[in-house]
This record gives C-alpha cells, structure tokens and sequence, in this order.
C-alpha cells in the first residue's frame, strides 16, 4: 500500500496552543493526513480567528535540526532554507515520526505555537473536514505588539478606567472578551475550508473518472 493511499480518509487530531501566554490558548481540531501544511496554516488561522496577513513558518524536527516550511522567497533572501508548505504533507510528517512540532505567525508580532498530534485515526463520514472540536479563550488580535502588547490589551479591557481603554476598543472596534472564543466566526470559517476540500475531491475523482 503505498503511503499517499495509507493517508486517505485517515484524519490527525491536533491540540494548537499558543505559546507564552497564561492561562493558554488553545485549539483542537481534526485534519486529514492528506492536507498540505500550506492547508494545515489555513486551519490555524481559521480556528484562532487571525487574517492571514502575514507569514507564517512551520519548525519540524530536533532542536538545531529543525526543517523549516512556509512561503520560500522567490529571491532566495531566506536567512535558513524554508520549503515550500504546499509540498509537504501532514501525513508525511508523522510518519516521520513527528508527533510534536512548532509554527509561528506574524514574525513581528512573533505568533509561537505548538502544535501537538493527539492521534491519528480513521475519518467519520459523517463529518466533514477539517473539523473544529473544541478549544479556550479568544486569541489576540492582529497586530497587538505580540504578548506584551496583547497583555496590555487585556489589562485596559478589564479596567473602565484604564486611560488607554477608550483607544484600545476603537482600535478593536468593540470590548474585547477573552473568554468568548468566537465559536460562531470559527465555525463558519471551518465549514468553507471544508466545502473547499469537498469541491476539489469531486474534482479530483471527475478528473479520474475520465482519464480511466
């Protein structure tokens, strides 16, 4: 059985939690061996409600061993060598032996998350994936000045008389609740990455159905 056809229908859960901040942040979802890291990056985004307006890295490997995916530089002005995200599969980094493993977002606000493979296991057909299954807090968000920034954001939404808290929600655009994970906004954002795999499935399988 060759590893690509082992992959399919077989899903990871995985356990997202931000880094460095207390009490922590945190996402699991369910994603299929076959998704790409590009696509596994797109997850992230959508069940920590950021915008995708910045890079991204993946850090896979021992510590100073690391292999690095995300967006290569098409000028090759990457300090260390980044692959491209789109050509590696989750699934190929499990079987690797990779259980555990780092992606970072926005390197200037410096976005640091493990990301952690609870299990691996077959796929319910009843559900679509990738799949959202439960998680804690809201993240923060874009462009804050990372966790010192964002524990100052905090700090003025819990305080009506912080002097800096009447910007801060005109900024945000309303009063920020770190316990509402946007469970609403998560979900939604799920769903269309997931009727985007189903549209490119029947694609794939109308394609194959020609050709055979």
């Amino acid at each position: 059985m060759s590893q690509q056809t082992s992959h399919t229908d077989r899903i990871a859960r995985i356990k997202i939690s931000l880094d460095d901040i207390k009490p922590v942040i945190w996402r699991r979802v369910e994603v299929p061996l076959t998704c790409s890291l590009k696509v596994l990056h797109e997850v992230i985004q959508a069940v920590m409600l950021f915008e995708n307006y910045h890079l991204f890295q993946f850090d896979i490997g021992k510590r100073g061993e690391e292999r690095h995916y995300g967006i290569p530089d098409p000028d090759g002005g990457d300090w260390i060598k980044v692959a491209d995200a789109k050509n590696m599969k989750l699934g190929t980094v499990i079987d690797n032996g990779f259980k555990t493993f780092a992606y970072t977002y926005d390197f200037g606000d410096n976005w640091e998350h493990t990301i952690r493979v609870e299990a691996v296991g077959a796929a319910d057909p009843a559900h679509a994936y990738p799949r959202f299954i439960d998680g804690s807090r809201r993240a923060p968000p874009e462009d804050c000045g990372g966790w010192p920034g964002f524990e100052n954001f905090l700090e003025a939404m819990a305080k009506p008389r912080h002097p800096e808290r009447k910007d801060l929600i005109q900024w945000y655009g309303r009063v920020f609740n770190p316990d509402d994970i946007g469970l609403a906004d998560i979900n939604a954002r799920i769903a269309k990455l997931a009727k985007r795999r189903t549209a490119g499935k029947a694609a794939f399988a109308k394609t194959k159905s020609k050709i055979s």
